[in-house]
């Protein structure tokens, strides 16, 4: 961690460059894993389509429960071979829509429409689908978009340290929410770290749930940190995990689970994504709980887009407060992944 005396904050001019936000996208988003779906949507032998980031990514558990993550477009002529609002679908074969090329849930060709008269010969097995990381931890399925991401369990190192057993008890989907912000993401990141706003911008709902400022505990890993607040004043204590590059993981002693991520759009708007989960004897709650969350979102989101309208020419934020601890040890992990490109020059200091 930063000393106090060296602490600061990003640069502002970091968080409206379009050649920043391309190097984010190259070397940042490519570094990590991203939460896309709950595990428990996907029942075996159910393919689902989404998207992240633009890409369109196909995921797929065949029969025999084997979950996989590809690239959705057909390997002729790019075509997808499910689209989004399809949601989750029953399916044995992956048919492209344009010219019936055929595959399993493996991503294996099994048959291209008219094979005989390709004007060279045909090869199937030189045609799989495009696969990428997939993996399953805390109930959800994580994708990664680049070849040589960080292995997710160091990603989520301290939530795994601190939290393993109740991170692989079993949970449904409960709810789910997505709005666009009017921010740039990293405002929106900051703003869910920053445990210096709680009572005060937030009075009556998150700071009811996470209690008197003086019981905050803040620990951190290599890539994660966390807000440890007491529960109910009890023993256990519910818990605030943020992760990079855009996610926070909020863990309550009752089961619930929720996921929150801030994927950027365009250098000024970001989509906030949240996953609730729990027990399946929660399962008929889904929307009351999520109304809480929203709740306080909402105050969130009045705070990050008036933020986004100040960080404007010749705008410096201010010193760090303790309670920003946070903030920092993200934004630490942010530069040093991009400080290759603070040395040459090619972007903003």
């Amino acid at each position: 961690m930063p000393s106090a005396a060296t602490a600061a904050f990003l640069p502002p001019e970091l968080y409206s460059s379009e050649a920043v936000a391309a190097l984010e996208r190259e070397h940042v988003a490519s570094r990590f894993w991203h939460p896309i779906a709950a595990a428990a949507d996907l029942p075996p032998g159910h393919v689902r389509a989404v998207e992240l980031l633009g890409l369109p990514v196909l995921l797929c558990r065949d029969t025999d429960g084997i979950l996989r993550a590809f690239r959705n477009r057909c390997p002729h002529r790019a075509v997808a071979f499910r689209e989004p609002a399809e949601g989750t679908v029953a399916c044995r074969r992956l048919v492209c829509p344009y010219h019936g090329w055929t595959y399993d849930l493996g991503g294996t060709l099994l048959a291209a429409a008219r094979e005989s008269e390709f004007v060279e010969p045909f090869d199937r097995e030189a045609w799989p689908l495009e696969a990428l990381g997939c993996q399953v931890r805390a109930s959800l399925i994580w994708v990664a978009l680049g070849a040589d991401p960080i292995p997710l369990d160091d990603q989520l190192d301290l939530p795994l340290q601190e939290a393993a057993v109740a991170l692989a008890l079993p949970r449904v989907s409960l709810a789910f929410h997505r709005q666009t912000l009017a921010c740039n993401w990293k405002i929106a990141h900051d703003n869910t770290l920053d445990d210096y706003h709680v009572a005060i911008a937030h009075p009556t709902t998150l700071h009811r749930m996470q209690g008197p400022v003086r019981h905050y505990s803040h620990r951190f890993g290599t890539w994660a940190n966390v807000l440890a607040t007491p529960w109910l004043q009890g023993e256990a204590e519910f818990l605030t995990f943020g992760l990079p590059p855009w996610n926070h993981l909020l863990l309550w002693p009752d089961g619930r689970l929720a996921l929150i991520q801030f994927l950027p759009n365009h250098l000024d708007s970001c989509t906030m994504q949240v996953w609730l989960l729990g027990p399946q004897e929660r399962q008929g709650e889904g929307q009351a709980l999520m109304a809480e969350m929203v709740q306080f979102l909402a105050e969130d989101r009045a705070l990050v887009e008036s933020a986004q309208r100040g960080y404007g020419e010749g705008f410096r934020t201010g010193p760090p407060h303790r309670l920003e601890a946070r903030i920092l040890h993200q934004q630490a992990i942010y530069a040093a992944l991009l400080e290759p490109w603070y040395a040459s020059g090619r972007m903003p200091r």
